[in-house]
């Protein structure tokens, strides 16, 4: 049994889909079962990470685990919670979800947010690997509002480039970890194959939609008052900014060839990623 967290999520959800294709034997955890949609066969269960009993419940017969933490600064103690629970449910084997440039001191606080939990890992008496994928290629469609709108997309990062990750290699990353061998004690950081600015992703996606995408660069006072607005903590807000600052400040221009050679195929591309999910953009207006 292979129990994923996070199931209904943007790795997660096709961690289940790729173990479930592999015939492997999956347990989905979420915390509203009765809204998963999972591959048939695929054994969907209650999990909260507030409530360890459930977590505990869902991680009992399980042989490997791959675990997502709550990102924020206010759960760093989850990570620990959820790996000490599953090392106490008999689990011998964990994959964390992590992120790239953590532990990295130039990051700042919010280069520490994972790092109790790969702490934890890392002292847990189990096999393990750490993954640390860079920007995921998925955070663009937080630009299908804008384009719907016919307004330019926001810009944090300025010129900073990013080793843009499919999400689909992220995970079959993680189900290699799961099932495969050789990968305790390892940790991968996983980038797409080419580095890329918001413009350039900006480019590439107009030329996939046929149609113009425009970009405005952001003020990050401008961007704090509006994460501040929408309810985030001063401390999120101000990590989340670091975050930005880094790749702005070209800290995050990285680029690995894990991808390569854990699955024996080249990355998929922003381009390619971009094309597989362009009914996701809608009936996009022309930017104005």
């Amino acid at each position: 049994m292979i129990l994923v967290t996070g199931a209904t999520g943007t790795i997660g959800s096709e961690i289940v889909r790729q173990l479930s294709a592999r015939g492997e034997q999956v347990r989905a955890v979420t915390r509203d079962p009765a809204r998963a949609h999972t591959p048939t066969g695929v054994e969907v269960v209650r999990g909260d990470y507030a409530d360890t009993a459930s977590m505990a419940a869902a991680m009992h017969g399980a042989r490997a685990v791959f675990l997502v933490g709550v990102l924020g600064p206010e759960d760093i103690d989850t990570d620990r919670a959820l790996i000490a629970t599953a090392v106490a449910a008999g689990v011998r084997r964990i994959v964390k979800l992590s992120a790239i440039g953590t532990g990295d001191p130039e990051l700042g606080r919010v280069g520490t947010w994972h790092l109790s939990g790969e702490n934890a890992v890392r002292g847990s008496g189990v096999e393990w690997t750490i993954l640390r994928p860079s920007s995921f290629a998925s955070n663009s469609l937080s630009w299908t509002d804008p384009l719907r709108a016919g307004q330019p997309v926001p810009n944090l990062t300025g010129a900073g480039t990013q080793g843009i990750v499919d999400p689909r290699d992220v995970a079959a990353v993680a189900v290699e970890a799961l099932v495969g061998t050789g990968h305790s004690g390892q940790i991968y950081t996983l980038t797409g194959p080419e580095l890329l600015t918001a413009p350039d992703q900006a480019a590439i996606l107009a030329t996939v939609l046929d149609r113009e995408v425009e970009v405005v660069d952001v003020p990050e006072d401008a961007a704090r008052q509006h994460m501040l607005a929408a309810g985030m903590s001063v401390e999120f807000a101000d990590g989340a900014l670091a975050g930005q600052r880094y790749v702005r400040e070209g800290r995050n221009a990285v680029l690995t060839d894990d991808v390569e050679r854990l699955l024996g195929r080249a990355p998929h591309s922003y381009a390619e990623w971009a094309a597989a999910h362009s009914t996701a953009f809608g009936s996009v207006s022309p930017a104005h």
